[in-house]
């Protein structure tokens, strides 16, 4: 099956806002930490933000920390990644990905699992 699907991509303005959702199977969302990462065009995928297993702990790459909030609902079983004040450095393909373990984590070898990817776009 299907562990993680991405949404929530698209077009948007500088300045402006987009929330992305990744979906996880019950399985994943009950057992793993979940993460987002990003990739430019000609660039090297990047952490951008992950919460731990339990939701208590979250940490967030220096260049999106005060304008993302990355969030959990379990009754969903969906990990959220609220944008704001978005920037043409943001523009890239986004992922979520999981990782078993405790604590949080932005090294991607650590993730196991990982979404196909969702375009964000912010025109400046």
């Amino acid at each position: 099956q299907v562990q993680l699907v991405e949404s929530g991509g698209g077009f948007v303005q500088a300045g402006g806002s987009l929330r992305l959702s990744c979906a996880a199977s019950e399985r994943i969302f009950r057992t793993y930490a979940i993460g987002w990462f990003r990739q430019a065009p000609g660039k090297e995928r990047e952490f951008v933000a992950v919460i731990s297993r339990g939701g208590g702990s979250t940490s967030y790459a220096e260049s999106v920390q005060g304008r993302f909030i990355i969030s959990k609902n379990s009754a969903k079983n969906t990990v959220f990644l609220q944008m704001s004040s978005l920037t043409s450095e943001d523009t890239a393909v986004y992922f979520c990905a999981a990782y078993f373990a405790q604590g949080v984590v932005s090294a991607e070898a650590e993730y196991e699992y990982w979404g196909q990817g969702t375009q964000v776009t912010v025109s400046s």
